[in-house]
């Protein structure tokens, strides 16, 4: 079921703290923020939109995945799929035999903490060394330090665990979760992307809505309890929470307080996180979970946020209807900021264009833009944002934007996603793109729209 609702003032929250930190969002350059839901005392007091992003609208998650992941090795050790002990390399007995000994010592719990022993990245290595299984691929490189003693990002570590469930289970990480986690707290259909098809990758490619990124940091909040249920296996939400390795390397002071099992530790509480700004932040002093997603590469600015706008507001009853009222009106009416345009050229222009592994083409509405895998019919110069649902094959967009003398300049928001990409196309019939956020991608095998096409959902 969703998660119930409640006004601010009711939980002890003054909304114009919330409102304070919408505020510094706003006015970062460098964020674009998408959705907004704050938990108190297990009731949602705030929650908003920015346009053309809706609630009903699935949102890739990166690497916040992970904490999907930890989740769903809790169930699996209660049904002794597997253990915390086992040595990774016992679950793969086809190739254990031809490993390093350093790599045949590492621990699904290393694995799950990020703390396998390389020294860092070794995604890319993986997929290079075997692309038909990456754990292969990984585990033929030794690390460098002893397993379980130092931390490094390292996504193959994620995927490996993510691998040895789903072999264990016979399903991937959608069709295991879903009885045992998504159906009891509401979650309708997602998808998870695979590699090799399915598996999912675990690690990241999880697409879901902002309610369920905040009812899962609920449900880890209060212990695993959910609706009066243990849903989690009892204690399992401690284990992912407690520090398991430290990560004082890292250069920002929320990503150097440690980490747990897919979790981050923090200056205050502790969090999933995921490229981009998709977070879960979990604050057990304060018996709350925001939930967020959004489009930057300042990760730490929304934490420092959080820290001095919102903070001094859980715990201030200080307020009344009339404030909470103004925060709902003005979470309702979100719009992150459009392009505009003509809906016509000056002058004379190209009836075509390529470039980019893009190719466009004029029509009397506006332009069809087309790679090798997806064709997306785009109106140009309306004001605000036009979305443009999917065919099954082709990805929801919105555009905005238009022409300016012989040029079109056009914004494409992928919906779901955290990406924006923006389309020139110049007088001299080229196109040419730049992304707001780069893509990334475990094993990239799509074209520029193609990689966002639908999935199947489950």
């Amino acid at each position: 079921m969703a998660l119930p609702r409640s006004n601010p003032s009711a939980q002890g929250v003054a909304a114009s703290g919330v409102s304070a930190f919408v505020d510094a969002l706003e006015a970062h350059p460098g964020i674009d923020p998408h959705s907004l839901m704050l938990v108190r005392h297990g009731a949602v007091v705030a929650e908003g939109w920015w346009a053309p992003y809706t609630p009903d609208r699935l949102h890739l998650l990166y690497s916040l995945s992970k904490t999907f992941l930890s989740t769903a090795v809790g169930f699996a050790v209660q049904e002794g799929l597997l253990s915390l002990d086992d040595a990774v390399a016992d679950h793969f007995p086809e190739f254990r035999d031809e490993l390093p000994e350093a790599s045949r010592r590492i621990l699904v719990r290393h694995a799950l903490a990020m703390a396998s022993g390389h020294s860092g990245e070794m995604a890319q290595i993986a997929i290079a060394t075997d692309p038909r299984e990456p754990v292969r691929g990984f585990l033929l490189h030794a690390p460098e330090h002893e397993p379980g003693s130092w931390f490094a990002y390292n996504q193959p570590a994620n995927y490996a665990v993510a691998a040895i469930l789903q072999r264990a289970a016979g399903t991937d990480l959608v069709g295991y979760l879903r009885s045992r986690l998504f159906d009891p707290i509401g979650a309708g259909p997602m998808s998870w992307q695979q590699y090799p098809p399915g598996r999912s990758l675990g690690f990241s490619g999880l697409h879901a809505t902002t309610e369920t990124i905040a009812s899962l940091g609920q449900l880890h909040l209060a212990d695993g309890v959910w609706e009066g249920r243990q849903l989690l296996p009892e204690g399992w939400a401690e284990e992912v929470r407690t520090k398991r390795v430290s990560t004082e390397r890292e250069g920002n002071p929320d990503w150097a307080q440690g980490y747990g099992f897919q979790v981050w530790m923090a200056r205050h509480g502790y969090r999933g996180d995921g490229a981009y700004g998709q977070f879960c932040v979990i604050l057990p002093e304060h018996d709350a979970v925001l939930a967020l997603t959004a489009a930057t590469e300042d990760m730490q600015a929304v934490l420092d946020a959080a820290w001095t706008r919102l903070l001094p507001a859980l715990g201030d009853a200080s307020e009344g209807d009339a404030a909470d009222a103004a925060l709902a009106e003005r979470l309702g009416d979100q719009v992150l900021p459009p392009s505009e345009g003509a809906s016509a050229p000056a002058g004379a222009v190209p009836s075509s264009w390529t470039g980019a592994g893009l190719r466009a083409t004029r029509t009397d509405d506006g332009v069809v833009l087309a790679d090798p895998q997806v064709t997306l019919t785009l109106p140009v110069g309306r004001p605000g944002w036009t979305v443009v649902e999917g065919d099954g094959t082709a990805p929801p967009v919105a555009v905005s934007g238009g022409w300016s003398g012989d040029a079109a300049d056009l914004d494409l928001v992928f919906l779901e996603s955290p990406h924006r990409l923006h389309v020139r196309l110049d007088p001299s019939g080229t196109v040419a793109i730049r992304w707001g956020t780069t893509p990334l991608d475990f094993a990239y095998t799509g074209t520029i729209l193609g990689q966002w096409a639908p999935r199947p959902l489950a």
